[in-house]
């Protein structure tokens, strides 16, 4: 079974090129389940209703979420009643929704399992403890196929993910930087790669207009970053073939507003 996981969807260019793309990519690598992370798919800044049924009509099955996931807060704690948006699992007790979900697929079981890290964060309980828990319960009810979206700033928060449930777990994805990153494994049945980056603009800073972050850099002074209207743009994917709760390959595809694009396997550790 094929599994694919779209990193940060960031405005209005992330979601054209899933509306002009995605069901063709299911289609072609024979794609069962796509999850993908939309806390940034409204002009940069949360996700409103509107946008989120733009997005699953375009194929994608369920929405994570992060730091962003309330900037539209009424959108989505509407949103967090249905069964296909998440919000990090970590949130303290008392904020609307959950960031777990599970999914019948072919007769399967399926969980996806959406945290948040700690590191320049807002304030969240450990996400390692609570992993521990979730994935224990889920595994005491015989659900083994489990997906994590770790939404982190640190790549070594991910990096600590994969050490603990590497063999409990069949894959864990990392989000939130933009910034793809290239260590694509398969270590002991775990597909991990620590940010699989956006979809959107690729020509500017993180998805946003170029001139308030360089003002930023160059004179600490900050503003509102924005979205620009028209960009290029790319798409980048990660593609898990799921067998019995192991990943037995993965693959990365990078898809560009030009047509062009480069599809980067994973190393897999004997």
């Amino acid at each position: 079974m094929y599994i694919g996981f779209i990193g940060d969807i960031v405005g209005r260019p992330g979601r054209k090129i899933i509306k002009e793309h995605l069901k063709n990519l299911k289609k072609e690598f024979d794609i069962t389940f796509v999850i993908a992370n939309g806390e940034n798919a409204s002009h940069g800044f949360g996700l409103t209703t509107t946008n989120c049924d733009e997005l699953l009509k375009s194929g994608i099955d369920i929405i994570t979420g992060g730091n962003h996931s309330f900037d539209k807060r009424a959108d989505m704690e509407a949103l967090l009643k249905s069964d296909n948006v998440l919000r990090p699992d970590n949130y303290p007790q008392g904020v609307a929704g959950t960031g777990l979900a599970v999914r019948e697929i072919n007769g399967e079981k399926i969980a996806i399992l959406n945290l948040m890290g700690q590191y320049g964060m807002p304030t969240v309980d450990n996400p390692f403890n609570l992993a521990t828990k979730r994935i224990k319960e889920l595994h005491e009810d015989g659900i083994t196929t489990i997906i994590i979206d770790y939404h982190g700033e640190a790549t070594s928060e991910k990096r600590v993910m994969m050490m603990m449930f590497k063999n409990q777990v069949s894959a864990i994805f990392g989000t939130h930087t933009h910034v793809g990153t290239d260590d694509l494994t398969i270590c002991d049945g775990t597909a991990y790669l620590s940010d699989v980056g956006l979809t959107g603009c690729r020509d500017n800073v993180i998805g946003m207009e170029s001139a308030v972050p360089i003002k930023k850099a160059t004179t600490g002074l900050g503003g509102h970053f924005e979205v620009p209207n028209s960009c290029k743009s790319i798409l980048q994917m990660v593609v898990v073939n799921i067998e019995n709760s192991k990943a037995l390959d993965a693959f990365k595809i990078k898809l560009y507003d030009n047509g062009q694009r480069v599809i980067t396997k994973a190393f897999i550790e004997n």
